[in-house]
């Protein structure tokens, strides 16, 4: 494993930035009358999902703020998985775009669950 200087050099983080941008690339097909709800709401949970990312990297200087961070992240990623179910609803993917989108998001939902569970890892040490 190579060292981690940067939010940049997180695996977790591209991979959730890739999929918000195939997110993005999805939905400019849906139509108009969703722009200001369902492509709205999930463009801006798959953004999140990943920008939540670089905000818990800056507060690892405090355990407990970085794993809230990261909390915060996982939650966007499962509304993501959400707003994906009301696109297969209404027809706006396919099952297998569905499919392979919600499959992403749960990867990258136990991604960040990973690093959760070892934040002790991730955070600097502090002086006592």
């Amino acid at each position: 494993m190579s060292e981690i200087r940067g939010f940049r050099d997180l695996t977790t983080y591209r991979r959730a930035r890739a999929e918000a941008k195939r997110v993005f690339k999805l939905t400019q097909r849906w139509p108009a009358e969703e722009r200001y709800s369902l492509t709205d709401q999930i463009r801006r949970s798959s953004r999140a999902t990943a920008n939540l990312i670089p905000e818990a990297w800056a507060r690892r200087r405090y355990e407990a703020a970085f794993v809230s961070k990261l909390t915060d992240a996982l939650g966007e990623a499962m509304e993501t998985q959400g707003w994906l179910d009301s696109a297969l609803d209404c027809s706006y993917v396919t099952p297998q775009e569905h499919d392979d989108l919600d499959g992403a998001y749960q990867e990258i939902g136990a991604m960040i669950n990973g690093m959760i569970q070892r934040s002790s890892t991730f955070c600097l040490a502090t002086e006592k």
